[in-house]
């Protein structure tokens, strides 16, 4: 089976991450970027996937900037077979609308308008919308099956697990499909130093907006049906108040998160 997993660039969580005042875009060259972390599951799965059949491969599609590449090397690395690009300065700013329209016409010039199964993160860790698989799946004219905490692949169809807060929910759907997983699903792989240097190798595509056939007015900030109208750095943080025991303590911190209305 041919699998294709659509993974995205973002700033680090860990970074200090800010947005560019010149039109309230996340600035992304302020931080750090690596591959999301919630993608990292919908590649392990893809591989287990391909590597319990015997067969078949793994194309990872990403949009993003020139450091998206960074992205890309980490999903060839884990065991990803080649990967595509889309890379053209019109997409930026582009929201769930745009970026989904575009992801779409990649995964059918990939897959030559016939792809069999798609995998995609619950959600990105920087926008955290979730959208973008519906969005995907409804653009293809695939069925979709999300918030996967387990996969079953069998003879024409696939079979999800989701777990909800009281109950959890067997779902079946045909082939073709879009999946998109959870962090429930799976134990992603570090890159072992034999995935990294083989992935130097692997074939890496970069295409932009002419190459997929998309018109740049259908994409980037002026297109977009969102955005962020302003916003304000997050207050330092205040220092703390020590409470002194004097064997009423627990009252006093009672007291205290009753005023927060913690309790």
């Amino acid at each position: 089976m041919n699998i294709v997993v659509c993974v995205k660039y973002v700033p680090d969580a860990q970074s200090e991450r800010t947005f560019q005042e010149s039109d309230n875009t996340v600035d992304r060259a302020a931080a750090d970027g690596l591959l999301s972390e919630l993608d990292e599951y919908a590649v392990e799965e893809a591989l287990k996937i391909v590597e319990a059949a015997g067969e078949g491969e793994v194309t990872v599609v990403t949009v993003g900037p020139e450091a998206a590449a960074d992205a890309i090397k980490k999903a060839l690395q884990m065991g990803a077979d080649k990967a595509v690009h889309v890379q053209d300065d019109a997409i930026h700013g582009s929201d769930a609308v745009g970026t989904s329209l575009v992801l779409a016409k990649a995964v059918e010039k990939v897959t030559d308008g016939s792809p069999e199964l798609v995998l995609t993160g619950m959600s990105s860790t920087d926008g955290v919308m979730g959208v973008v698989p519906a969005m995907l799946a409804e653009r293809l004219g695939l069925p979709q099956v999300t918030y996967a905490s387990e996969l079953t692949v069998g003879d024409g169809s696939v079979t999800i697990r989701r777990d909800g807060d009281t109950a959890s929910e067997t779902i079946e759907a045909s082939l073709p499909a879009l999946v998109s997983v959870t962090d429930q699903i799976n134990e992603p792989r570090y890159p072992s130093f034999k995935g990294i240097m083989a992935a130097k190798k692997k074939p890496v595509e970069t295409w932009s907006l002419a190459d997929l056939g998309v018109d740049a007015s259908d994409v980037g900030l002026e297109a977009a049906w969102t955005s962020v109208v302003a916003f304000a750095k997050r207050p330092p943080r205040e220092q703390g108040q020590i409470v002194t025991d004097e064997g009423d303590g627990g009252t006093k911190l009672a007291e205290f998160l009753s005023a927060q209305k913690f309790l």
